[in-house]
């Protein structure tokens, strides 16, 4: 009988595509996927250390893991990701029924660790820099995923950016752009294996190959490029950084029919003096001006973003901005998110102007209302309209529904038909009937498209 595996992940979309790339790893190495974490022979916790909550909750996994262990002393488990990239011998320290510990530049040497392990004993392989000559992404078509007619594909790694809140260079490294003609032929590949939409990812898509040439970044001529291969109905990318928002992208945006009306464009912050201490490199402003442009170039465009609440030395003033510019972007939805400490970043060593934790929780609440405000107010304009959506399946809180998104991203509840629900992957008009700040209601008016795509079991867990 063949040992069974389950992947738990934290995190970004890139850990996400990750733990894709390692399901699929681990079945060609002869793992079967698990029902869940009682019954498998390796578990894999994929992290994330963007905010300090991260910590807490691997290393809570990590101890329910432990009494799983003393119970089957045969089962293996394995820690990658930013977390292990970052904390490689910590992770050892609090853990030591930890078999493996592998980071964020050898993924696929996973599967060869473990059986390492199980040879020899514990194995901590964590690299400070992609091996030159390994080609890191070629599990990304072996991939496993939750559903198949969707892809991750990754177009850079790494960032050049020092945002004073982010430990993302640390763990990922400096830019990495993948050459075009490599990333163009993964999605003419998997639009053959019946994928209809890709997301391209990256910690700063705007700045796509930059690294590749002298002239101006390539990411608007790979989107059009992409936006042309056959079979693939929907491009989304994330996540850009508005300093880098370039008119180009904003136009390829307009001009590709493929590329989805959505933008993804982080504020973190509205006011002047809280951006400079982050050093994110632009002003409300300028941020405001280039969401305006955009807004006037691709019709019907959603807008989500990112925001900090309690950045060291955050003024009511301050946070007041902060909502004056939210109110203003009339964002579609937005993660807001607590300040979290993480060590080794510049903004943690401003230890003295951390702001009080109920100042904070005030401030977190008051900006969700205004989000949500804008947020009712544009999914109510959209009630009324007919909107294409890819069908996802069953409601996960509720089973009765099916569930779908449009092309803007948004998430649609509807009905199935009495004669039998569309399966998912497939594409459909759905007339919408109700709004709610998160998501809207319809009723299906007609199956648009079947789907393409060959099945394969989901493996990873959330």
């Amino acid at each position: 009988m063949a040992r069974t595996f389950l992947i738990r992940t934290f995190g970004c979309q890139m850990n996400e595509h990750d733990s894709e790339r390692l399901a699929g790893l681990l079945v060609a190495d002869g793992l079967e996927p698990a029902a869940g974490i009682e019954d498998a022979d390796v578990v894999v916790l994929n992290t994330c250390c963007i905010r300090e909550n991260a910590d807490n909750r691997l290393y809570g996994q990590l101890g329910h893991l432990k009494v799983l262990r003393q119970r089957r002393p045969d089962m293996q488990i394995a820690v990658g990701g930013c977390l292990a990239q970052k904390d490689r011998d910590l992770v050892r320290e609090r853990a030591g029924h930890v078999d493996v510990v592998f980071g964020t530049h050898n993924l696929a040497r996973a599967p060869a660790l473990l059986r390492q392990a199980a040879a020899t004993g514990p194995v901590t392989e964590v690299l400070d820099q992609p091996v030159a000559d390994a080609d890191e992404h070629a599990p990304a078509l072996s991939a496993v995923r939750e559903r198949p007619y969707t892809a991750w594909v990754t177009i850079q790694t790494g960032c050049d950016n020092s945002c004073a809140f982010c430990i993302v260079p640390s763990v990922r490294g400096p830019e990495v752009s993948r050459p075009p003609a490599d990333v163009v032929d993964e999605v003419r590949r998997l639009a053959r294996r019946g994928v209809v939409e890709v997301t391209l990812l990256g910690q700063n898509v705007n700045s796509y190959g930059r690294d590749l040439t002298r002239r101006r970044p390539l990411f608007a001529d790979l989107l059009r490029a992409v936006g042309e291969v056959e079979g693939i109905r929907r491009v989304r990318f994330t996540s850009p950084h508005p300093k880098d928002l370039r008119p180009e992208t904003v136009a390829a945006m307009a001009d590709t029919a493929a590329v989805c009306p959505q933008l993804h464009l982080p504020l973190q912050a509205g006011s002047d003096r809280v951006l400079a201490a982050m050093r994110r490199g632009y002003t409300a402003e300028r941020y405001l001006g280039r969401l305006a442009a955009a807004r006037r170039e691709v019709p019907d465009l959603a807008v989500t973003t990112d925001i900090i609440v309690g950045f060291p030395g955050e003024t009511e003033e301050d946070f007041e901005a902060t909502l004056a510019v939210v109110a203003e972007a009339a964002y579609d939805s937005a993660y807001t998110f607590i300040f979290s400490h993480r060590p080794g970043t510049r903004a943690a060593t401003m230890t003295d102007r951390f702001v009080p934790e109920d100042v904070v929780a005030d401030r977190f609440e008051r900006l969700r209302a205004v989000v949500e405000r804008s947020a009712l107010a544009a999914h109510r304009a959209r009630v009324g309209r007919r909107e294409e959506v890819l069908v996802e399946g069953p409601s996960r809180r509720r089973p009765a529904l099916l569930t779908g998104r449009t092309a803007q991203g948004k998430l649609v509840h509807f009905a199935p038909p009495a004669g039998g629900a569309p399966a998912p992957g497939s594409f459909a008009e759905v007339a919408v009937t109700g709004a709610a700040p998160h998501h809207l209601s319809g009723a299906l008016v007609r199956v648009t498209a079947t789907p393409r795509h060959r099945s394969r079991i989901p493996v990873v867990a959330d």
